[in-house]
């Protein structure tokens, strides 16, 4: 024995692990060879941790791939937080080990590495990390290796001098003491004994337990160095341990000592190690395993090629599909023999599967011998010489006694069911071989797959019975039936079972013991069963025969050969022959039931179904006839969706899943689940009349909380089909999002979309997406925050996980949902998802490879702002129009969204609007901010596009996000949202569209007046937009606010109001002009010869389309109501006409007799009010009854507002008449004349509630202003020109004076912008502007009339 090694120091260990891991993190191939194997290596009750274990590898891979040191980082923690939270196994130390190392902490991943040797030696340092197990481990384990061979040449020592036919000669000896090189095991085991084979057996096992504690100890030991980095005490390896603890004491040996160590020092007695009888016979070591049927057909099928009889079979060694090497015969073998084992493997492999069963078997063997059967009978018998020795898998490693009732464990081995129980009687809690912990200590039912293949194998070995009797025995017993039914059901026996039947575990046993004379006698009935179905002419006995096979397929264990012979076409034929002839529900419902117990498990059932029309339209017809159990294989036929809108099966489908599922029988599927899955299929129809109609029926039949319900089902498909079905109907009726909102559970969805296709999970996202547009923002909320914290797992990181690798074209609708889930705290300085989120977004939104993915982020980023109809509409648009001035579309959607809700639940509404502020400023600040207004760049580009979907998105959306700009803190992104969108803004403000889209680019530009450069940026563009605000003024506040800033930022405002002459007429002929009014497109002017003239604008010429001349004097007045098409004009001749406006022309519908000169005509509704000859002003009714006011004073002019006549007088006096009361007020008390001259008011003119005179400007102010309220005065112009006329306009004062002058002054300044100049000297004796206020006209005491248009 080898002294002790030097101790290993921790940078010893750090270098070894260190270099195992950078060698796995650096090569793809070797990392997923590793997660393979060790995905494969799970227990069974480490199952339940493998989805969130591929989740973590799955993360991992996305850390090593991505050059984002952010994602890394988060990926990481998230998956290493994951591991953390799930039971230890050797898959989540790697995992941890190769996140740790990735993260710069080398200690923690050495550490998790060691605990992976810990957790699963045999695996780490065989399949795994091998490299790292010579290097780190084995150098300390020499003393071991020297002992085991050591006890191996001993036992070859023994083969060698107790041989009695001198096999073994002295090279191989020579090759079987060298420590190096070791003969295959089935040529050494051919050269022994049976004691000697079996302490050669049991000295591997011990050897594999003994490296494998070890291992665990040195552990230990590493884990203490790595701890005592800093190197501050001395730690000495541990002792080797020699022999696993029993009952009796451990016996292990230090390094220091060299002790010659033989076998029976290490506890063992004959050669094993029993751990439940102290007292046990000397046997072969087996291990029970999961067998394969496969592989014990090979087995049984192998045989020497010289044996002539029976005795000499040679039984050869079973092949363990297990590789843990704690189940080899031997450590290793050459290559050769190795080649050569494999080579005649895999022929007997072919050459059992090419053979035909020529013979009929029971399918369980009946056998008398007893079930103690012990090795010990076989102790003359050598292994591979003798046909008796049973394969290690039929026989208890506990008794040594073949299996009489085996059960296998959840640990994957098998005992003797009274051996295990004592074991655990004695308080274990652990399986005896793999020592793993038992979750639970009840015991399985019986393997009667395993005990069936014993019985076989003790049929054909140890009965001296000849082979050709037992053939002719099973032919006799069944040649009655075999000609009945011989085309129809093959022959059953184990063989054909065997040859049938893939690699599977021990199939669940029946509730009882069954004997092999029942089954028998069961299995001829089934084929009586079977040969009446096919072949009866009497109904009554098909039907029974339907129910006898139902009731044996309920009872019994079905084995491959029974659904051979119940698949076959004849049988499936039989079945259809029921479904058209019988009408006795039973029968049917059993009928439905085998056909689709049959068709889920064999494809050919489908087929034979699907190759005759009328059989499918038969099966759809009983369907509809109420059969609801038809569904189920309805489905199972898979239709095309063309052919399913045929079937027109929507009603029925939809009463199957109102049924309860006790109403049915208990199936492969449940109906309620193949009517859902069915219904999602229609809804994939192409035609979409059809899925609309389909999603009708749905709402109008209520069935939405049904289909919620499907979503706690136990089958993800389901619960996926249910979410598209739901997605459809809120698309299409949003009215059914608040029940969905309010009964769906979410937690079940959010656990299928782990394990969901991509398609699936987009479906799942898509579902969320639509049903967070609910019409209520605080709900939404609720909704994503249930989102967000349910499931098993982090859903804002699976979904991070998802949109790294989802298609460009349903990256949007992931990114918003992202999104919003993240803006469900306060927006932080960084936050991965957003991030991943924002840029998805942009990016989509500028690829303009994706027109899909451009429209949808577009559509995405206009959603978010949080506001919703009930339907699930964006409210974006509408309120923008609302902030802009135009409240109509808005108050007339919230007064349907009124009507359609229950009044109850808008009584918050108060809060609900503060909600939705809160979160749309929150939003508005994380798209704007995110990489300093990036966002505003792709929506520039989306504004350029051609198509129109698109170019509306955008333009929403950037609208939306410029008016927030004024909202949210500046942190310098309005620059940048200015400089990428001004001129977008500008160009649609200017372009002829519809009144809403320059209503909205016009609030867009409002937010850009709130800081100095962008006024000044928008006053170049100043003389560009006027015209169009002026058109706005109407119909837009807006319009006019923008306006006035842009003339407060205007030293002068000669710019903002420049006019330009547009035509001048003579009209001198006729006289003076004196009245003017405007209606519509056309101009009236009145004459002092009695002539009333029409006019229209076209271009920059005036054209006369009528001259009348129906008054006899001079036209003094002429006046428009706006409520109607009537033109009214007084004249001297003592008479008032009203005039019948048309298209083209007026005429005269009637003539009022005034009794007195009209100098001045206004008109309400029923009366009219004029200046007589002499003193007073007549209130005239149209009746003909008329009255004179205001005696004591001479009127000039006259304004009429309201039912309140306002006087100018002669005696510059302003006098206010209410006409219903005949109150008199005075607003201005009058002047005596000056020098004898008189100083009227000229002009009176009404205008938002004030008052505007003009006259003589004795004191320097020709103007005044005053208040219709409080009659105080509250500005004047202060212009020194006599003013005949006046014309108001909503920013402008027209002042019509003497010499041909025309001065505009500024209404709310009180500056006089500009002065025009008439082409004449003459008065300007009225003044008139057109609807839009853009022309003024003009009519002078020469005969003019002239007209300028602002430009």
């Amino acid at each position: 024995m080898s002294t002790a090694t030097a101790a290993t120091t921790s940078s010893q260990i750090l270098h070894h692990t260190t270099t195992f891991t950078s060698e796995v993190l650096s090569q793809p191939e070797l990392r997923h060879h590793i997660f393979s194997t060790l995905r494969s290596k799970l227990l069974p009750s480490d199952q339940l941790a493998l989805k969130p274990l591929n989740l973590a590898a799955e993360t991992l891979e996305k850390a090593i791939s991505t050059s984002n040191a952010a994602i890394q980082s988060s990926s990481l923690r998230l998956a290493q937080k994951l591991l953390l939270s799930y039971p230890e196994t050797p898959f989540s130390s790697l995992l941890l080990c190769l996140i740790y190392s990735l993260t710069n902490q080398p200690i923690k991943s050495s550490l998790s590495l060691l605990q992976f040797f810990f957790l699963d030696p045999s695996l780490a340092r065989s399949e795994v990390a091998a490299t790292l197990f010579e290097q780190l481990f084995l150098v300390h384990f020499l003393p071991l290796l020297q002992w085991f061979n050591e006890q191996r040449s001993a036992i070859l020592s023994s083969t060698s001098q107790n041989h009695v036919n001198g096999d073994i000669i002295a090279d191989d000896y020579s090759i079987i003491s060298d420590v190096s090189v070791v003969v295959p095991c089935s040529k050494l085991l051919s050269k022994m004994n049976g004691d000697q084979a079996l302490e050669l057996k049991e000295l591997e096992r011990n050897y594999e337990a003994v490296l494998d504690e070890n291992c665990r100890v040195f552990v230990k030991y590493f884990k203490e160095v790595l701890a005592n980095s800093d190197e501050n005490r001395v730690i000495s390896p541990p002792a080797l341990v020699l022999k696993l603890q029993t009952e009796k004491a451990e016996e292990v040996v230090d390094y220091h000592e060299d002790t010659n160590i033989k076998s029976k020092e290490l506890g063992l007695k004959n050669g094993r190690y029993n751990p439940i009888w102290a007292e046990g016979e000397r046997s072969v070591e087996f291990y029970p395993q999961r067998v394969s049927l496969d592989i014990l057909k090979k087995q049984n099928s192998r045989t020497l090629p010289t044996s002539s009889n029976l005795n000499s079979e040679s039984e050869l060694e079973p092949v363990s599909k297990d590789n843990s090497s704690a189940n080899s015969c031997c450590s290793s073998y050459s290559e050769a023999d190795d080649m050569e084992e494999n080579n005649r493997e895999t022929a007997l492999l072919e050459h059992g599967r090419s053979l035909k069963p020529k013979q009929k078997q029971p399918i369980f063997a009946d056998s008398n011998r007893s079930p103690d059967y012990l090795m010990a009978d076989n102790v003359g018998n050598p292994p591979g010489s003798g046909k008796h020795t049973p394969p290690k898998d039929f026989v208890c490693p506990i008794t040594s006694h073949l299996f009489d009732d085996p059960v296998t464990l959840e640990t994957g081995q098998t005992y003797e069911r009274r051996a295990i129980q004592e074991w655990l009687a004695r308080g274990n809690t652990t399986c005896p071989i793999t020592r793993q912990n038992l979750h639970n200590t009840q015991l399985p039912k019986t393997n009667y797959v395993l005990k069936r293949l014993i019985a076989s194998w003790k049929e054909k070995n140890l009965r001296p019975v000849p082979h050709l009797s037992t053939e002719n025995h099973h032919h006799h017993q069944d040649v009655e039936s075999e000609q009945k039914i011989k085309s129809i059901v093959p022959a059953t026996s184990a063989t054909s079972v065997r040859s049938q039947a893939k690699p599977v575990v021990p199939a669940t046993s029946p509730n009882s013991v069954i004997s092999q004379a029942t089954m028998d006698r069961t299995i001829n009935e089934l084929r009586q069963a079977i040969t009446n179905l096919c072949m009866s002419e009497i109904l009554k006995e098909s039907e029974e025969a339907v129910l006898q096979i139902e009731r044996f397929w309920q009872d019994m264990n079905i084995e491959p050969d029974i659904l051979t012979m119940l698949s076959k076409p004849p049988v499936i034929n039989g079945f259809v022959e029921i479904l058209f002839n019988s009408v006795d529900p039973q029968v049917l419902k059993a009928t439905f039931y085998l056909l689709c117990e049959l068709g889920s498990r064999d494809e050919a059932v489908i087929h034979t179904l699907t190759r005759v029309d009328s059989d499918v339209e038969r099966i759809v017809a009983l369907f509809k006839e109420g059969l609801e159990e038809a569904v189920v294989l309805i489905y199972l036929l898979r239709p095309s969706t063309t052919g399913l809108v045929e079937m027109d099966l929507i009603e029925c489908l939809l009463a199957v899943m109102k049924e309860r599922d006790e109403h049915f029988l208990k199936m492969c599927l449940k109906p309620k689940t193949a009517s859902v899955l069915l219904l999602r299929q229609i809804l994939q129809s192409n035609e979409e009349n059809v899925a609309s109609s389909t999603i009708s029926k749905i709402v109008s039949s209520k069935e939405i909380a049904i289909i919620v319900g499907s979503l706690e089902a136990e089958w993800a498909v389901e619960r996926v089909a249910a979410v598209g079905i739901l997605r459809r109907c809120m698309q299409q009726d949003g009215k059914c999002r608040n029940i969905i909102a309010d009964k769906a559970q979410f937690a079940p969805v959010l656990e299928s979309f782990m394990g969901a296709s991509n398609e699936e999970q987009f479906e799942i996202v898509y579902f969320f997406s639509e049903l967070v547009k609910l019409n209520r923002r605080t709900f939404n909320e609720q909704v994503l925050n249930i989102v967000r914290d349910e499931g098993a797992f982090s859903t804002m990181h699976s979904l991070l996980v998802y949109l790294q690798t989802a298609p460009q074209d349903q990256c949007p609708i992931v990114a918003g949902l992202l999104l919003q889930l993240d803006l469900l705290v306060e927006p932080r300085k960084m936050s991965i998802y957003r991030e991943e989120a924002m840029d998805t977004l942009i990016s989509s939104l500028r690829n303009s490879e994706y027109p899909t993915a451009q429209i949808a982020a577009a559509e995405t980023i206009v959603s978010l702002q949080g506001r919703f109809t009930g339907s699930g509409k964006p409210l974006t648009r509408p309120l923008l129009l609302k902030r802009a001035g135009l409240e109509k579309s808005y108050r007339n959607l919230m007064r349907m969204e009124l009507r359609r809700n229950n009044p109850g639940e808008l009584e918050d509404i108060s809060e609900e609007e503060k909600a939705a502020d809160v979160w749309e400023t929150k939003m508005a600040f994380v798209l704007a901010s995110h990489e300093f207004g990036l966002i505003f760049e792709a929506l520039a580009e989306g504004l350029k596009s051609r198509s129109a979907e698109l170019y509306s998105a955008c333009f929403l959306a950037a609208t939306w996000l410029v008016y927030m700009l004024s909202v949210i803190p500046d942190t310098g992104i309005r620059g940048a949202a200015r400089v990428c969108l001004l001129k977008h803004f500008i160009s649609i403000f200017k372009s002829p569209k519809d009144i809403e889209d320059r209503t909205l680019s016009l609030l867009a530009l409002k937010s850009f007046t709130h800081d100095a450069e962008g006024l000044r940026d928008l006053t170049s563009y100043m003389k560009d937009i006027l015209k169009c605000l002026r058109e706005l003024r109407k119909s837009s506040p807006l319009a006019i606010e923008i306006m006035k800033i842009l003339s407060e930022g205007q030293e002068s405002s000669a710019d903002l109001w420049n006019h330009k002459e547009i035509v001048q007429v003579d009209s001198g002929e006729n006289g003076e002009v004196l009245s003017l009014v405007s209606f519509k497109d056309k101009i009236f002017s009145g004459h002092s010869d009695g002539t009333i003239k029409v006019w229209t604008g076209r271009g920059s010429i005036l054209h006369l389309v009528q001259e009348i001349r129906e008054h006899t004097k001079a036209v003094t007045s002429l006046y428009i109501l706006q409520s109607g098409e009537r033109l009214y004009s007084g004249s001297l001749d003592k008479t008032a006409r009203v005039w019948f406006i048309g298209n083209e022309q007026i005429h005269c519908v009637q003539v009022h007799d005034m009794k007195d000169q009209v100098h001045n005509l206004v008109v309400a509704n029923s009366i009219s009010c004029f200046i007589p000859q002499g003193a007073g002003v007549k209130v005239h009714s149209w009746n003909g009854q008329s009255r004179l006011l205001n005696q004591n004073k001479y009127i000039k002019c006259l304004a009429l507002v309201h039912g309140r006549l306002y006087c100018g007088c002669h005696d510059n006096s302003i006098q206010e008449l209410d006409l219903a009361s005949g109150t008199l007020s005075t607003i201005q008390s009058g002047s005596r004349k000056l020098l004898g001259k008189s100083h009227p008011v000229h002009a009176l003119q009404v205008h938002n509630g004030l008052i505007y005179s003009a006259s003589i400007p004795l004191d320097g102010v020709a103007v005044k202003i005053w208040s219709t309220t409080n009659y105080n005065m509250v500005g004047q112009l202060p212009t020194t020109s006599e003013v005949r006329s006046m014309a108001i306009s909503s920013e402008l004062i027209y002042l019509g004076c003497k010499g041909g002058i025309v001065e505009v002054w500024d209404q709310k300044k009180h500056n006089r912008i500009e002065i025009l100049q008439a082409r004449t000297n003459g008065k300007v004796l009225c003044m008139t502007l057109d609807a839009n206020e853009e022309v003024l006209v003009i009519g002078t005491s020469d005969g003019q009339i002239q007209a300028w248009g602002l430009s």
